[in-house]
């Protein structure tokens, strides 16, 4: 059954105009599938990653790093719709602070960078077919960021979403878009590869990049990183933060055992049984930012030699066809993960940063933080913690009432709330915030309110 699954996969992914390289990669993990292959990283197989370099410890030369970033090509992931938020085109044109968007913000801390420091720095997106032309017509803005004749973004690949009863394509007629899937961030690499663009960079004389998340404003292009990677003379490098308790479910670096090779491993290939392992703040330290540094060179020589297929570690992520209907049909989508190519460069290292390097926005409590007076963008377009915060608090709003973008902004019809002296938020019910709202230490509104919380006429209305 499943022999013939793949070959209707394939037939699909023809059809589709799927690259051929991007069809045997599909390939490859798919027979993995078959066999049973689960992905799943043991306990037992791994150690806990020690202490490494730490960014605050390193003595960096300026024109080092100033020479590594002229020869470096920043490149963000931007295939995503935000989805789990409601919406239907790239996050990152949604609007963040001061008017701006997440792709405004990224633009312009490129454009610094190059003003500061007088450096090429390309700015390349891999774009999804849902994100591409959006993204491309926000672009068009900004008539000076395409540099050396390289394109602005070049495409992610997409497959079919397999039953999980016999891996044959799902058939989904109300809305055929969702037979189709990413084949997670790990594609990025094949899709560099396939699109021609990774031979571009090189012949236009670039040796490293720099990928990283669009949602993450804080993953800029640091010449201190660049000059660190360029003189460790490595192919490849991820940045990593210290764990805390909001990180417990970010994939983290470990060591492998049988041969001190780097890895990563995220929470879908972690055995149940061992949840509490992977949970172990204690024990795994440091997680995986998403903020990757690689020799183009490196990079080129490794997926010419194997095919294409660089062999990242198998993610079998099991979901329903349609995202928002628990009652469809149970699906597998087959996915990589970016970061684990930390597992194929023998050599690979890390770099712990500050969390001053990590701030993605995944839900809309991750946004009311960002859009509040908690952060503040600098001249740089650098978003940083306001004067006198240390830390932003945590949010949590009733995803009943605020999990989507549109419900989300009717109930912050004046702005965000003033967060600055807040610990914590936790809304339950359906509230709407109005002007002046101020938030002050642990708050926990309920379905009866927060009495005495909140300024007169700032207070939040129940609908």
């Amino acid at each position: 059954m499943s022999a013939a699954g793949l070959d209707a996969a394939l037939a699909k992914m023809r059809a589709g105009g799927v690259h051929p390289i991007a069809m045997e990669v599909f390939s490859h993990y798919y027979q993995q599938l078959e066999s049973g292959a689960t992905g799943i990283v043991s306990e037992s197989d791994i150690e806990p990653l020690t202490q490494p370099p730490r960014l605050a410890d390193l003595d960096t030369d300026p024109e080092a790093g100033r020479a590594a970033l002229d020869a470096t090509a920043v490149i963000k992931l931007n295939g995503g719709l935000g989805t789990s938020m409601g919406m239907q085109q790239a996050k990152t044109l949604l609007l963040v602070r001061d008017g701006l968007t997440f792709l405004d913000i990224i633009v312009r801390q490129v454009l610094h960078t190059r003003g500061e420091l007088g450096v090429r720095l390309p700015l390349i997106f891999m774009d999804s077919f849902r994100t591409s032309a959006d993204t491309l017509d926000a672009l068009s803005g900004y008539p000076d960021l395409p540099v050396d004749g390289l394109p602005l973004d070049f495409m992610q690949n997409r497959e079919p979403k397999l039953r999980a009863d016999d891996l044959t394509p799902v058939e989904w007629p109300p809305d055929p878009s969702f037979e189709w899937c990413p084949p997670g961030h790990g594609d990025v690499y094949t899709a560099l590869d396939a699109s021609g663009v990774l031979e571009q960079l090189l012949e236009s004389g670039y040796r490293y990049a720099f990928l990283s998340n669009a949602d993450n404003l804080r993953a800029t292009a640091d010449p201190r990183v660049a000059g660190w990677f360029a003189s460790s003379e490595v192919p490849f490098a991820s940045e990593v933060c210290r764990r805390t308790a909001a990180d417990r479910k970010g994939g983290h670096l470990a060591v492998r055992k049988r041969d001190n090779q780097l890895v990563l491993r995220e929470s879908a290939q972690t055995a149940s049984e061992e949840a509490d392992h992977f949970a172990d703040l204690a024990r795994h330290r440091f997680f995986n930012c998403n903020n990757l540094w690689v020799d183009l060179g490196a990079l080129a020589a490794t997926v010419h030699a194997s095919g294409g297929i660089l062999r990242l570690p198998l993610i079998r992520n099991v979901k329903t066809v349609d995202p928002s209907d628990s009652a469809s049909p149970e699906v597998i989508q087959i996915e990589t993960a970016m970061g684990s190519a930390v597992e194929v460069f023998a050599g690979a290292r890390a770099l712990e940063v500050e969390r001053t390097r990590f701030l993605p926005v995944k839900s809309t409590n991750d946004l009311l933080g960002l859009r509040s007076d908690v952060y503040e963008l600098r001249d740089d377009y650098s978003v940083q913690l306001a004067d006198g915060v240390s830390e932003a608090p945590f949010v949590d709003l009733d995803p009943a009432f605020y999990k989507l973008i549109d419900s989300f902004e009717s109930r912050f019809p004046t702005g965000p709330p003033s967060l600055i002296d807040a610990s914590s938020l936790r809304v339950h019910g359906d509230w709407t915030f109005g002007p002046g709202a101020k938030v002050v230490g642990d708050t926990e509104i309920t379905a009866e309110g927060a009495p005495g919380m909140w300024p007169s006429g700032g207070a939040p209305s129940e609908r």
